[in-house]
C-alpha cells in the first residue's frame, strides 16, 4: 500500500501546476494527440524536404562540373575546323619543298624563294605547337588504326607485316583527339 501512496503522491506534486480545466477536459487529451500527430507530419516533411534539398545540391554540383568540362573543352578543341582546313596548306607547302629538284635550290635567284617556302612551312609548325597540333609519328611504326588509315599493302622482305613502310599524308592530333589520321602505305609478305 505504501507504493500505492507513494506513486499517487507522485502523481499529485507532477499535476499541481497544470492548470484545472486541463485535468477534467478530455479535449485536451485529444488536442494533445492531434498536435502530437501534426508534429510527426511535420517532421517527416522537413526529412523529406532536408533530402530534397540534397538532391538538388548534388544535381547542382554535377551540373557545374559537366559545365567546366564542356567549357575547358571547348577552349581546347575550337580550333578544331580551322586546323583541319589548314592541314591541307601545310600539306602544300610541304610538296612544294619537296618538288624543288636540289640544283634549283642552290641557285642563286631561287635561293629567297626557298628560303620564303622554308620560313613558312616552320612558322605553321610554330603555330600548330602552340595550338596542341601534333604530328602523328608513322613511318617505322606498327599500323595503329586509331591513328593511321592503311591505303595500300606493298609487298617487303624488309620490315614485318603490318608495320608502316609509306606515309602518303601526314596524320595530326589535336591535343589528345585525332585531327586527321596518317594515310599509309602497310608492309606484307611478299
Amino acid at each position: 500500500m505504501s507504493e500505492e501512496r507513494t506513486r499517487d503522491e507522485a502523481v499529485e506534486n507532477e499535476l499541481k501546476g497544470v492548470p484545472e480545466d486541463m485535468l477534467d477536459d478530455d479535449g485536451a487529451v485529444e488536442e494533445l494527440a492531434a498536435d502530437e500527430e501534426r508534429i510527426s507530419v511535420l517532421e517527416e516533411e522537413l526529412a523529406e524536404a532536408k533530402q530534397q534539398v540534397l538532391y538538388a545540391r548534388a544535381e547542382t554540383q554535377n551540373v557545374r562540373r559537366r559545365m567546366e568540362k564542356d567549357v575547358a573543352d571547348a577552349r581546347a578543341y575550337a580550333a578544331t575546323g580551322f586546323a583541319r582546313d589548314i592541314l591541307s596548306v601545310s600539306d602544300n607547302l610541304s610538296r612544294a619543298l619537296d618538288a624543288i629538284p636540289a640544283d634549283l635550290r642552290e641557285d642563286e635567284k631561287m635561293k629567297g624563294l626557298v628560303a620564303g617556302i622554308e620560313a613558312t612551312a616552320r612558322e605553321i609548325e610554330k603555330v600548330f605547337g602552340q595550338h596542341g597540333i601534333t604530328r602523328i609519328a608513322a613511318m617505322g611504326m606498327p599500323l595503329d588504326p586509331n591513328q593511321h588509315q592503311a591505303m595500300v599493302e606493298i609487298p617487303s622482305d624488309d620490315a614485318e607485316p603490318g608495320t608502316v613502310i609509306q606515309e602518303m599524308q601526314a596524320g595530326y592530333m589535336i591535343k589528345d583527339r585525332l585531327l586527321r589520321p596518317a594515310m599509309v602505305g602497310v608492309a606484307r609478305k611478299p
